[in-house]
């Protein structure tokens, strides 16, 4: 009897320590595996910058940046600089000059108040171990989710399931009517309030190319805020690219290999301030995208002329290595619907659009760069929101902002259940 009892302690004691032992181990491995993903992310830089949000800027070496890890890129010569810009570029100081309550005002990266990168280094936000934890997985890290339900945006198609897990939803400006090799606007940037830490808000330009199936090619610069990703609710300047609909390519910022970043002074995932205040300062970025002729390459240029960030290159891309046929404007955010009621995640100020100058966000000076390499005011322009009641869009065109449009919604709301 002592003998049984004996035996069935001791296996009772082996079922409760084996599981726990895997446990352990899956644990180790999994930190190591991180570790090793943060080194090939997290370069040896030349300085290290501290930012009073908590990030760490990382000045590495613009040979030595992510970028070439890629087996496209394994041999790629760094072009420092576009051989073209568009022709046409607007006086950013003829357009910052519209002033309505406090105006405009500039805009920064917190960083810059403790110091900057040295010429031939790039800032890089250094990755975290807690930032590749809240991934789903190392592989996932850095990358949307698979399998977005991707649609083009024609309001006579049916429209979308929007609550559902994961749902995206929109409020842009969008053209389709043109073969199109580049795009520029002006955003005013704010701090939307988001639900829950797997929902985003952003506001950003879509350069997209080829179907909407495995084969869509995308290149998309703006600001957002993603608990997720950062690990906070800043604001943030981003990119982001892929080349299969999000499938297995591309990622945000520096965080695969991909996007060459040429500039000293600028730093992709960093938070950026002000932000705007509603019924009070509007603060706002611009950004142009557009394909070199010559090399093929798609460049990103933030602000000002001297503000080229750096470069995508044209062997990344299928389907816009002969330019692009869908430009879209404007806020998505993720709608879980955790509740079962429509999230309370903002988009742009978390007003509606009828609000106007000073409360609802907005496009201005939206541009597109035709054949010839030329900005001009798109045509055509059509807007797109999946439910209306929710974001929704409005645009306009006058003198100073050319053709604009005011976007976004608080999400949930009486008419938004």
């Amino acid at each position: 009897m002592k003998m049984k009892l004996l035996n069935c302690l001791v296996v009772l004691a082996f079922l409760v320590f084996v599981p726990y032992s895997c446990a352990a181990r899956i644990s180790l491995r999994k930190r190591v595996q991180v570790e090793k993903h943060l080194r090939r992310l997290n370069k040896v830089p030349h300085e290290s910058i501290k930012s009073p949000d908590g990030d760490v800027i990382d000045c590495i070496p613009i040979s030595q940046q992510p970028a070439f890890d890629h087996p496209l890129l394994q041999n790629h010569k760094i072009q420092l600089g576009p051989n073209y810009h568009p022709e046409g570029l607007l006086d950013d100081k003829k357009v910052n000059s519209f002033k309505s309550g406090e105006g405009l005002k500039p805009i920064k990266q917190l960083w810059h108040s403790n110091g900057k990168c040295a010429e031939g280094t790039i800032p890089v936000r250094r990755t975290k171990e807690e930032d590749v934890l809240r991934a789903s997985s190392i592989k996932n890290y850095g990358k949307k989710k698979k399998n977005l339900n991707i649609r083009r945006p024609n309001s006579a198609e049916p429209q979308p399931d929007i609550v559902t897990q994961n749902g995206h939803q929109h409020a842009i400006a969008y053209v389709d009517e043109d073969k199109y090799f580049g795009a520029k606007a002006t955003m005013n940037v704010w701090e939307p309030k988001i639900q829950q830490s797997n929902e985003f808000s952003l506001s950003q330009i879509w350069v997209l190319g080829g179907s909407f199936d495995g084969d869509l090619n995308s290149i998309e610069a703006g600001w957002q805020v993603s608990p997720d990703l950062y690990g906070d609710n800043n604001t943030r300047l981003f990119t982001y690219w892929t080349s299969d609909a999000y499938e297995a390519t591309g990622c945000y910022n520096l965080l695969c290999s991909g996007f060459i970043q040429i500039n000293n002074q600028i730093a992709m995932g960093a938070s950026i301030f002000p932000v705007s205040s509603y019924h009070g300062s509007q603060f706002d970025i611009t950004i142009l995208l557009w394909k070199d002729p010559n090399e093929g390459n798609w460049w990103m240029q933030f602000g000002n002329s001297n503000q080229v960030i750096g470069y995508w290159p044209a062997s990344l891309f299928s389907n816009l290595a002969d330019g692009a046929t869908l430009i879209e404007w404007g806020g998505e955010v993720v709608n879980s619907a955790s509740d079962g009621q429509h999230t309370t995640t903002q988009m742009g100020s978390g007003h509606f659009p009828g609000e106007g100058f000073g409360k609802a966000s907005y496009f201005r000076n939206i541009q597109v760069v035709d054949g010839s390499n030329q900005l001009r005011v798109p045509k055509d322009v059509k807007t797109f929101t999946e439910q209306s009641s929710c974001y929704d869009v409005q645009t306009g065109k006058n003198g100073q902002w050319g053709t604009f449009f005011y976007y976004g919604g608080p999400g949930r709301n009486p008419k938004c259940p």
